[in-house]
């Protein structure tokens, strides 16, 4: 990925806090097929070698069939994004652009087809959606034949994080008067995907 220094994130907490905050990815390996890419909610843990992305994706996805540990994939993260408008800056001549957070996890990915690991990661995943609700779902609720058709449908993964690649550019190039036009820009816009995106540039920026 192409960061420039001034967009660059090299702190390791920062971009642990974000991946744990987007944790839906875009999972990219190359296969004697072509590239595959795979779209999945995904739990960061921490071990002793650091971090490490689990998850689980369907039987019939043959994706899984790459995950051998030995082959480099891809895990993007997506954090906010928007249109910038040129207008929004005080500074002149200037043109249109987009503002994005975004994080790329390199690492080499292995199939788990045991179910204790998968039930582990859909524990994880069901506490992280379920778990502050009133009446949260339950996994254990399930009949159990029901339940171990559905762990046996399914493969588990791990990616052991190798390389990190963080790039959130929010205009930090450009003058704080151009910071905060875009800002209030976004703000104007009136929709929750602007809104996210300012609070976003206001937090990184330190405009509060």
């Amino acid at each position: 990925m192409y960061v420039p220094e001034s967009f660059r994130v090299a702190d390791e907490g920062e971009i642990e806090a974000f991946l744990q905050q987007h944790a839906f990815a875009t999972i990219v390996s190359s296969s004697p097929a072509g590239l595959q890419a795979t779209h999945v909610p995904v739990a960061v843990r921490r071990d002793a070698s650091g971090l490490v992305i689990v998850g689980h994706i369907a039987r019939a996805n043959s994706h899984w069939e790459t995950m051998d540990g030995l082959v480099e994939s891809l895990a993007i993260f997506h954090g906010p994004h928007h249109y910038v408008s040129p207008s929004w800056y005080v500074d002149s001549p200037a043109v249109p652009t987009w503002n994005y957070a975004v994080v790329h996890a390199h690492g080499m990915p292995r199939a788990r087809q045991d179910g204790e690991f998968i039930e582990g990661v859909l524990a994880d995943l069901v506490e992280r959606y379920e778990g502050g609700r009133a009446s949260p779902w339950r996994l254990e609720n399930l009949p159990p034949d029901y339940r171990d058709r559905l762990v046996a449908a399914i493969v588990g993964f791990e990616i052991h994080v190798v390389r990190l690649e963080a790039k959130f550019k929010l205009g930090q190039n450009r003058r704080s008067a151009d910071q905060t036009g875009t800002i209030a820009g976004l703000e104007g816009e009136g929709s929750p995907e602007a809104a996210t995106m300012a609070e976003f540039m206001r937090s990184r920026l330190n405009m509060r």
